[in-house]
């Protein structure tokens, strides 16, 4: 069985023509999708999503907007960010299964799908992996160049034997 994923938001396709779907994440589902992508915190995270249906396939567009606090990747000092990303997807039923070595090819539509199976889809997992899509994961911020000269950080290292060599026996 899948676990439910952090941020779940399922909606019955059947009933989503035309509404426009505010998403909001509560204080849980942050610090998990916070421990999920490897950052310090989710402060705020909701998106305004309009939802459109023909036949089986929904075409969800929006924006997502989240404030995150990730490392800086050099001096892991906390960075403030604020994200505001276009989300453009498409529902669709789960067609068929592959075998794990059959090849199949992907258009670039298809990297914008994502399948579902039965009568619901799931609209805040499209909004969390947008999320995650959008985090610079080598972010650096104004302590970097200070830190990039850190004899540590440049494989430097102090010779084990040094203090050695000023004793006398």
């Amino acid at each position: 069985m899948t676990p439910q994923p952090e941020f779940s938001r399922e909606l019955d396709v059947r009933q989503c023509e035309g509404k426009i779907a505010h998403l909001e994440a509560t204080e849980a589902e942050r610090a998990a999708l916070a421990l999920r992508f490897g950052i310090v915190r989710i402060d705020s995270l909701a998106a305004d999503i309009e939802l459109h249906r023909k036949d089986r396939v929904v075409e969800a567009r929006g924006t997502v907007r989240a404030d995150i606090v990730q490392s800086c990747a050099v001096s892991a000092e906390d960075l403030p960010v604020s994200l505001r990303e276009e989300m453009a997807v498409r529902f669709v039923p789960e067609a068929r299964t592959y075998a794990p070595d059959e090849e199949i090819e992907l258009s670039a539509e298809d990297c914008d799908e994502i399948e579902y199976t039965g009568s619901h889809f799931n609209l805040g997992e499209a909004v969390a992996q947008t999320v995650a899509l959008a985090i610079d994961p080598f972010l650096t911020g104004p302590e970097a160049e200070e830190a990039r000269k850190r004899p540590e950080l440049n494989g430097e290292t102090e010779n084990p034997f040094a203090a050695l060599k000023g004793l006398k026996l």
